[in-house]
């Protein structure tokens, strides 16, 4: 009988299954269609995220296939790590946190995991703010994901401050703060502006403090641009993938510029076959608008819903474990990252690449930016100028130096 051995792997920052088996194809083809897996060629091994319903899903999958199953490897990894699996911040997990119970009592909380990275808890007098500043963003209808963010950073913060009042710092001793952020604890540019933010919510939204951040400089961000994949690379990356479902997400993303949380968190009630348009709600920003359907788009959904068993109640894509819940963002984001691999491209791009393809292809097709700025839902249109910079045809038309110089004195090499 042949073996698979699962084992606790941490990647890419995340706490994973790592699969190890002989080559069989058969097997392979049974786990991808119920557990999203990827191959890791740093680790040499096929894993998956780690959670109770893929180790379920693995574990029947190896009988029905005659393979016996070591996971000795994985409950010795789980038990030596020092807090649980964690993906969401949940309320109840916070109350935890602000009622100072010790870290290693905290199973379910993401913050916690990072309090503990520090060594400390949380002082009595810092537990009440950090209460005080999450019920400020709830009131203020921030969305869960910007209420995770600022709530991790805050909580890093006060966990450094142990039993010093953060409501009584001067910004000379916050100045002092963000050095120590970047010189001891090497944060990047992004998570020091992001701490920045949470800070400021804290002691201008929250405390009442005006102008506190005035005279504290920010980091310079790096001017990074775009990453955008060629059309025979988004061709042969959608040619690559045979599952209509997988097909159908990777196509929405790519011909309507959406984000993938905008993809996952598509209703069926937001497809118009009328008017040919997409409504995208409260995206980013709680910002709504309308996109364009695509006629081939059109025709994946309604082959696709006609197929899926179970059949899409509210989400255009729900999760199968979940009727009526939607697509996970993990799940999609795995979805083109098997898609990358199939078709050999050896960009390091995530799926967010076929919204960044997807505005430098209208551009270089003669399209408005401002109308581009429009159908990608920004604020700002020196958000989309970005695309003018990775727009190829400027590049094409400016002569190459070295090439001119070629044509008059046919250098040798």
């Amino acid at each position: 009988m042949r073996t698979l051995t699962c084992k606790f792997l941490i990647h890419r920052g995340k706490e994973n299954i790592a699969l190890h088996f002989d080559v069989d194809s058969v097997f392979l083809g049974c786990l991808r269609k119920f557990v999203f897996i990827s191959w890791s060629k740093k680790n040499k091994c096929w894993y998956c995220d780690c959670n109770k319903s893929n180790f379920e899903h693995i574990k029947r999958i190896a009988v029905e296939n005659n393979y016996s199953i070591d996971y000795s490897g994985l409950r010795s990894g789980l038990q030596s790590r020092p807090v649980a699996a964690i993906e969401n911040l949940s309320n109840a997990s916070l109350v935890t946190v602000v009622k100072n119970k010790p870290v290693t009592d905290v199973k379910k909380s993401y913050a916690a995991k990072n309090i503990n990275n520090t060594g400390r808890v949380l002082s009595k007098v810092n537990a009440g703010e950090m209460e005080r500043f999450t019920r400020h963003l709830v009131l203020k209808a921030y969305s869960g994901s910007t209420i995770r963010t600022y709530t991790n950073e805050l909580l890093q913060f006060l966990a450094i401050l142990q039993n010093t009042p953060a409501y009584d710092l001067d910004s000379n001793r916050m100045k002092d703060y963000l050095r120590y952020c970047h010189q001891t604890l090497h944060l990047s540019e992004a998570t020091l502006h992001s701490r920045i933010n949470a800070l400021k919510f804290y002691y201008e939204q929250v405390l009442g403090k005006e102008k506190f951040f005035w005279e504290i400089p920010r980091p310079k961000k790096p001017e990074q641009l775009p990453k955008v994949l060629g059309e025979n690379e988004i061709r042969r990356m959608f040619n690559s993938i045979t599952n209509i479902k997988h097909k159908a997400i990777l196509f929405c993303a790519y011909s309507a510029g959406l984000r993938v949380s905008e993809v996952v968190n598509l209703k069926i009630s937001d497809v118009d076959s009328d008017r040919m348009q997409l409504f995208i709600e409260k995206a980013k920003g709680k910002k709504d608008r309308y996109v364009g359907l695509s006629i081939l788009l059109l025709d994946v959904l309604r082959a696709y819903i006609k197929k899926a068993v179970p059949r899409p109640r509210v989400y255009v894509f729900e999760n199968p474990m979940n009727p009526g819940q939607a697509y996970s963002i993990r799940s999609a984001q795995k979805i083109f990252e098997q898609a990358k691999d199939r078709a050999f491209v050896n960009k390091d791009i995530g799926i967010h690449s076929l919204r960044h393809s997807f505005a430098t292809h209208l551009l270089e097709k003669g399209i408005d930016l401002k109308y581009i700025k429009e159908l990608l839902g920004h604020f700002n249109i020196k958000t989309t100028e970005r695309y003018l910079h990775v727009k190829r045809e400027t590049l094409v038309n400016i002569p190459n130096l070295l090439d001119e110089l070629n044509k008059t004195t046919n250098l040798e090499w």
